[in-house]
């Protein structure tokens, strides 16, 4: 498996580049170089992509974006830097060198499909294989294969002027998977879909990425798109990289104003998860504990309920504050355990929209727990409602 490696990258256009990039490391702003006739778009890059891993990277138009992955793909030539895959550094080939990597290692797809008119379905799946010098009949059937996988069996024969925009770009994702590479830059592409064809093909992405484990490199200026698909995001403004994180990290913990303006919009209910947001209460009670030390803690705590855990820490109900006064003064032993369904489990990775309904019917918390039952936290309704708020907190710039 191939992984990227990009360290201090930076690609500058116009006169004297290597100065620019020197002004720049000295504090020069992008805008004094503009106004010197230099375009500063990528400024000190750096990241590392690990191999299976889907990395985005997004941002309003002109922030550098596409800039970086023509540099990745080896179309560009880095102004200064490392750039690595699979251990080898692109920055220091020869052109002859980068046309075998390009062809080898790497696939892209482009957002506006780059399918050729004049010839079939399957005849474009299979161009980067013919590229390749793979013999006909091994290159047709492997591009059969590619179409089959993004749900195009049967459109080998139509031109490209026939199908969907849904159907051309499906036919660009073949063409990419049929190369076989380990590799996969996707620059904007599912951009030029209508919003129901771009889930669809975001789904068929996230589908076949868990069969193919490709190392993917994914350029959008759609947030909601980036952190639906994104094992983690890198957020770009006017060429630099200003935070690098998973979804649920950025939308927690902001950078500064702008990623934090950016986010402001994004249904957080579709993004965090229970374990994110699961609390530690102040107390628990063992299934050993008895109705009088049930009272003690409930009076400290100031809850009218309390969660009860076995030996193994798995919830095994919840106890009520009048339930546990009247066990105290009628003596009973053990604990007044309520096992109905009143108290909601749910793992650590349920969605938080898929909570709502939950809280609404039951007065006592959301409890978390891990894939072996055990207990992790709970989830007051106050809570849930707090991290589905769209207001950002204020961070500094």
């Amino acid at each position: 498996m191939a992984g990227i490696s990009v360290q201090g990258l930076y690609k500058v256009f116009g006169h004297r580049p290597d100065r620019a990039v020197t002004a720049l490391k000295k504090g020069t702003s992008r805008e004094e170089l503009m106004k010197q006739g230099n375009t500063a778009a990528v400024i000190d890059a750096s990241f590392d992509i690990e191999p299976g891993e889907i990395f985005v990277v997004m941002g309003l138009s002109g922030c550098g974006k596409s800039t970086l992955i023509r540099m990745v793909n080896g179309l560009l030539p880095a102004t200064a830097g490392s750039l690595k895959i699979d251990g080898t550094p692109l920055t220091e080939m020869a052109e002859a060198e980068l046309r075998h990597v390009r062809r080898d290692k790497i696939s892209m797809v482009f957002q506006h499909f780059a399918l050729l008119p004049h010839r079939t379905v399957a005849e474009n799946a299979a161009y980067g294989l013919e590229i390749k010098g793979i013999p006909r009949k091994e290159r047709a059937a492997k591009a059969r294969e590619a179409l089959e996988m993004v749900g195009l069996n049967g459109w080998g024969d139509y031109l490209p002027g026939e199908l969907s925009g849904g159907m051309q770009q499906r036919v660009g994702l073949a063409r990419a998977l049929a190369a076989d590479t380990e590799v996969l830059l996707m620059d904007e592409a599912f951009s030029a879909l209508d919003p129901l064809i771009r889930k669809e093909m975001q789904d068929q992405l996230m589908e076949l990425q868990t069969k193919l484990n490709k190392t993917i490199l994914f350029i959008t200026h759609d947030l909601n798109e980036a952190m639906r698909i994104g094992d983690r995001i890198a957020m770009m403004r006017d060429g630099r990289i200003v935070q690098i994180g998973t979804a649920e990290e950025i939308l927690q913990n902001p950078a500064n104003n702008f990623v934090a303006n950016f986010i402001q919009d994004v249904d957080r209910s579709r993004v965090l998860v229970a374990a994110n947001i699961a609390e530690q209460p102040k107390e628990t009670l063992g299934t050993g504990h008895g109705p009088l030390a049930a009272q003690k803690l409930l009076r400290e705590t100031q809850n009218p309920w309390m969660v009860v855990l076995d030996r193994e820490r798995h919830p095994a109900g919840v106890v009520w504050e009048d339930d546990i006064a009247r066990a105290v003064r009628e003596g009973v032993e053990n604990l007044p355990i309520d096992r109905s369904n009143t108290m909601h489990a749910v793992r650590q990775e349920t969605p938080i929209h898929e909570l709502f309904h939950l809280a609404a019917d039951t007065p006592t918390p959301i409890v978390v727990v891990d894939n072996d039952n055990r207990f992790c936290g709970v989830i007051p309704r106050v809570t849930l409602l707090a991290a589905a708020s769209t207001d950002s907190k204020e961070v500094n710039a």
